[in-house]
């Protein structure tokens, strides 16, 4: 099935204007958002948090980019920013070749039929006072999008195309499990056919057998709607399942970028490779085969991160120019990209 077709409150059809193939759907350069920290009755500024610290990737149409590390390394910041949920302390984002890093809230409007967000904790993201037909026809009301056969028969059909019943329309978000709650969300998400969806941790709030199907149901829709997903997830075998692409993030920075297949068959960074030794292998004799890293310490406050490579002081291999010279994030091999000075796997 499909969604029925889009008109504007002027009866006119919404054009097709996706980018021509060669062209990053989404592009982010120097990205930056730092919190400030305040002080006393003034409210005086004494530090800030360095969440996101000068972040460059872009994301190609039809494709899925998937984001990785720990908690707080800046993961949910970088979806919110490249959603301009958050206002940007630096960088530049462009979305099909146009700069929306600053734009107001007016400006922004038209764009947000184009960039939508999945949110984690499918509990607090839906307003419990409202129907699920009030939460997902909400998009089409806010932006005064009109539909063929009217709001109702549209958001019945997006309930059927993320697996719900179209009698859910009239039931609340408490009368839902977890899993349908999500698939709420995500069809709230898709009601204005948006050409990058952002999702962050879509399924870590779920039970493990609901993952799958909601993983699945991802999938599924960007092959028949033609999305393109930045997914941001700590669960490496969720990643791998869903991405073309993956960049692994520590400390508000992107540390390693690679193809699935280059990344999980030969990670480069250091701090990747303890990631995926991390992995849990059903198989007892691989599991004895494989060597397990173990990371001594925490990872630094973003308060005051390291000098050098921020993962220095926890990594076997650093050296003195670690810990004095920041690592460049360069490509050693077509299309991956690694920021170490000591990289591993790399080619001679």
């Amino acid at each position: 099935m499909t969604i029925p077709p889009q008109t504007t409150a002027e009866g006119v059809a919404a054009p097709p204007d996706r980018p021509v193939d060669g062209e990053p759907l989404l592009k982010v350069s120097g990205l930056v958002k730092h919190f400030p920290i305040t002080k006393g009755l003034l409210r005086r500024q004494v530090g800030a948090v360095k969440a996101v610290d000068g972040l460059d990737f872009h994301v190609m149409p039809g494709e899925t980019l998937g984001v990785v590390g720990e908690s707080g390394c800046g993961k949910s910041t970088m979806g919110r920013l490249i959603t301009r949920l958050l206002e940007p302390t630096g960088g530049k984002v462009e979305f099909e070749g146009r700069d929306i890093t600053h734009l107001g809230t007016s400006a922004m409007r038209p764009m947000r039929r184009d960039v939508q967000m999945i949110f984690q904790d499918p509990y607090s993201s839906l307003n419990p006072r409202h129907t699920v037909g009030t939460i997902v026809s909400a998009p089409f009301r806010l932006q005064k999008v009109k539909t063929e056969h009217g709001t109702k028969k549209a958001v019945q059909d997006l309930l059927e195309l993320v697996g719900l019943s179209p009698e859910h329309y009239n039931r609340y978000p408490h009368e839902f499990s977890g899993g349908q709650r999500q698939r709420i969300g995500i069809a709230r998400a898709l009601a204005l056919k948006p050409k990058l969806v952002v999702a962050d941790e879509p399924v870590s709030a779920l039970d493990v057998s609901i993952q799958a199907q909601v993983v699945n149901l991802l999938a599924d829709l960007q092959s028949e709607l033609g999305l393109t997903y930045v997914i941001i997830a700590h669960d490496l075998s969720v990643i791998r399942h869903v991405s073309d692409r993956i960049a692994v993030m520590y400390l508000g920075k992107i540390v390693e970028i690679a193809d699935r297949e280059s990344l999980y068959g030969k990670p480069m960074h250091p701090y990747t490779n303890a990631l995926m030794s991390a992995v849990p292998v059903p198989d007892p004799k691989r599991r004895t085969q494989r060597k397990r890293i173990l990371l001594t310490g925490d990872v630094p406050s973003p308060i005051s991160p390291p000098a050098g490579c921020r993962f220095h002081t926890r990594c076997w291999k650093a050296t003195e120019v670690c810990k004095t010279t920041e690592p460049p994030l360069v490509a050693l091999q077509t299309g991956h990209q690694v920021a170490c000075h000591h990289p591993e796997n790399a080619p001679e």
